[in-house]
């Protein structure tokens, strides 16, 4: 068979698998807005290109070995506020990033990841090309956003198989392990407030002293929200479950470096509320305190669930 004949029938395979919807394409189907509407007097073509090539790299990029269908890519958004422009190729800011997962059987989509990160400043070159070596960094603008992607990406598989983020985590601390001798701020142990940065958060996934932070975003997940159509009481309970693994975690080191804890329950607070607003007076009870042991600055929020009608 000639190379010819080769060539064709690959893209034949490649038309049926795309019309069946089992093409191949990237992990992230990431929305990316950049806002510098803080910044006066500049080009604004030079922000919609740098939105352009952001979103390019994020979705166009392999970051894994894995196969994805386009129905199966993991939904970020990237929204990135610049605040000054240093320089005609230097910009500082912050990047606030989302993560969220579908929930089986419903449209629903539930937040699991949604913070700010403050420590952003970077370099873009316009026309330059985005790339992104995991052996070393040569670009702060390339590393947060391949650090982002990965956590994105272990993030979501940890919510379908225990552990299952792993490899993608430790990508994450390389890519944090490159960066030492960055200039930019949020790689070190010591950079930002209460040392909350990427350094401290990928040490805190990666570290089995928190495992139990892991476990829970696989347990309320699996064992709660995916059963939510089926049985709303049994998935109050694997949510409760899911809780008390946060708790053993919070009871047994509770220092002020336990970023992830902190992360996930920020995602995870208001979705909580709602589930339990409609329980069992006994099971708002229990729930609450749970919550407003392991999460006191949210405990306003949680004793809302006690005063909601069943």
């Amino acid at each position: 068979m000639n190379q010819l004949i080769k060539n064709r029938l690959f893209l034949v395979a490649m038309l049926i698998m795309f019309i069946h919807g089992k093409a191949v394409s990237q992990e992230l189907y990431c929305n990316v807005q950049v806002s510098a509407q803080k910044i006066q007097g500049s080009n604004r073509e030079l922000f919609q290109n740098m939105q352009r090539d952001i979103y390019e790299f994020m979705n166009s990029m392999v970051w894994t070995d894995n196969l994805f269908s386009f129905s199966e890519r993991i939904e970020c958004n990237l929204l990135i506020n610049l605040d000054e422009q240093l320089s005609a190729d230097e910009f500082r800011g912050t990047i606030q990033v989302q993560l969220s997962r579908p929930v089986f059987n419903t449209t629903y989509k539930s937040t699991v990841l949604n913070f700010v990160d403050n420590n952003f400043q970077f370099r873009y070159v316009e026309f330059q090309p985005l790339e992104f070596n995991p052996n070393s960094h040569t670009s702060n603008l390339v590393s947060v956003l391949a650090y982002y992607a990965y956590l994105f990406i272990g993030m979501d598989f940890d919510t379908f198989a225990q552990g299952g983020g792993t490899p993608y985590f430790q990508i994450a601390e390389k890519i944090v392990t490159n960066a030492q001798n960055a200039p930019e701020a949020g790689w070190k142990p010591y950079d930002g407030s209460r040392n909350r940065n990427r350094y401290w958060l990928v040490k805190n996934i990666l570290d089995n002293e928190y495992s139990g932070v892991r476990q829970f975003l696989y347990l309320y997940h699996l064992r709660g929200l995916d059963r939510m159509e089926s049985d709303m009481t049994q998935a109050r309970t694997g949510i409760y479950d899911s809780l008390r693994r946060l708790q053993e975690v919070y009871r047994r080191r509770p220092d002020p470096f336990m970023y992830y804890l902190t992360v996930v329950l920020d995602a995870k607070a208001d979705e909580i509320v709602n589930i339990y607003s409609q329980a069992f007076p006994e099971e708002k009870n229990r729930v609450v305190q749970v919550l407003s042991e392991i999460d006191p600055a949210n405990e306003t929020k949680y004793q809302k669930i006690l005063t909601a009608s069943e």
